[in-house]
């Protein structure tokens, strides 16, 4: 068996490297009869999409599981349902995931059935030719939802030809453009080995899961041709305000913030003050905003985690004709880190939600084969999930204003409504 290392923590993670390229992430959690696994492709998403091809990484994970070269798609669902099991597969900005979710008696009938999906999918044009459509009519009722609109144009602002500035789904336009032999040439360059994180949680021993990996995937060779991010756009910070006039009862109000990816040392002080600002009842937005002055529907925060410069975003649902007033208070809430420390009081509450949040997050097996095969993916390593929480605790008000400042202070702004009344 492959050399392996273990986080000594209980219960134990293993990670090992197959001789292919595969890297497998194991937990061993035999409290419950279940096996969960998240297949990580981690030079996939539309970071790695032509602009011409946007939404072919999603496309093609809505027809991998619609028939391979001995199975058709009804075989696919009828083997999975008489499991009672669980497999499918999506994309996001920076990675491909599949997953899957068994009793531990199935598990190998489940890999046999993904690792056929996995290595001859057929994509047959008829479900090529459906999912089209079913796409493009996701993205036409996006068009008329004032907050898919709202984050839209805030996006194309803040990334413009990044391939951050584009939807996951793509448009209707793109869409339309993939081809059949596009999604093969799609499969071919990314579905490999070497670009594989399998990550394990459940009622499976490490030997067990590198046996079956091993019959199912270690046949599995590389193309000869490695895979290049080509080069992306600089990113510049340039403030703008975006008016979208629709027909709505509220008006749709967004401040985002060009910030850092993952990678760097600002991100956890960042997560942090997304907690601070947006998350849940006692937020600063929502209480400020909502309890004390009656402006908000809906008000929140959010910080994406991303490989690339992620974006801050505090957003307001409120009457059209508050919607100075509404864009005024969340610039003052976001300049009132720049100026004025967080108390000890404040800094420890945000610190005990985000990490009990956090904790609360990983109680299944799901959850933990996605937060290790994610953070593998990612390149941040299994021992991040330790590090996360040292880095929270040891973030110092001083800190917390620094990177307010460095960050919060230069939004760009996207409005959506009717009767808008705006500077």
């Amino acid at each position: 068996m492959p050399k392996s290392s273990t986080i000594s923590a209980p219960p134990s993670i293993h990670r090992l490297q197959l001789d292919n390229g595969i890297t497998l992430i194991l937990r061993e959690n035999p409290t419950a009869d279940l096996v969960s696994g998240r297949f990580f492709w981690k030079k996939a998403g539309n970071l790695w999409e032509k602009p011409e091809k946007a939404g072919i990484f999603h496309l093609l994970a809505t027809v991998i599981t619609k028939g391979t070269e001995t199975m058709s798609s009804f075989d696919i669902a009828e083997a999975i349902e008489s499991m009672g099991a669980g497999l499918g597969g999506d994309t996001a900005s920076d990675y491909f995931v599949m997953s899957i979710k068994t009793v531990s008696g199935d598990f190998e009938k489940i890999l046999n059935l993904l690792a056929e999906i996995l290595r001859s999918p057929t994509f047959p044009e008829e479900e090529i030719d459906l999912e089209k459509q079913l796409i493009c009519q996701t993205i036409r009722s996006q068009k008329e939802q004032p907050f898919n609109v709202a984050f839209k144009q805030l996006r194309e602002t803040i990334y413009g030809e990044h391939p951050y500035g584009r939807s996951i789904l793509g448009t209707e336009e793109t869409v339309c453009q993939v081809s059949r032999e596009d999604l093969q040439k799609c499969h071919y360059d990314h579905f490999r080995p070497d670009n594989l994180i399998i990550s394990l949680s459940g009622n499976i021993t490490l030997e067990q899961a590198v046996q079956l990996i091993e019959k199912n995937l270690g046949t599995w060779k590389n193309p000869a041709q490695s895979l290049t991010l080509t080069s992306l756009p600089m990113l510049t910070v340039s403030p703008s305000e975006m008016v979208t006039h629709q027909a709505t009862q509220q008006a749709i109000i967004m401040l985002g913030y060009l910030t850092v990816g993952v990678d760097h040392v600002d991100y956890p002080v960042l997560k942090l003050l997304s907690t601070y600002l947006g998350n849940g009842l006692s937020s600063r937005l929502f209480v400020e905003l909502r309890e004390k002055k009656g402006l908000a529907y809906d008000v929140s925060a959010f910080f994406p985690t991303r490989l690339q410069p992620s974006n801050f975003v505090t957003y307001i649902g409120t009457a059209p004709d508050n919607t100075n007033i509404a864009i005024e208070g969340l610039k003052q809430e976001t300049e009132r880190l720049c100026e004025v420390e967080l108390s000890p009081e404040e800094l420890q509450i945000a610190k005990n939600k985000l990490l009990g949040q956090y904790a609360l997050g990983k109680q299944t097996n799901a959850e933990v084969a996605n937060l290790y095969g994610w953070y593998e993916t990612l390149g941040l390593g299994i021992e991040f999930d330790q590090k996360f929480s040292e880095l929270i605790n040891n973030i110092s008000s001083e800190v917390v204003q620094k990177v307010a400042k460095d960050y919060l202070l230069s939004p760009y702004v996207s409005i959506v409504g009717s009767q808008i009344v705006s500077n």
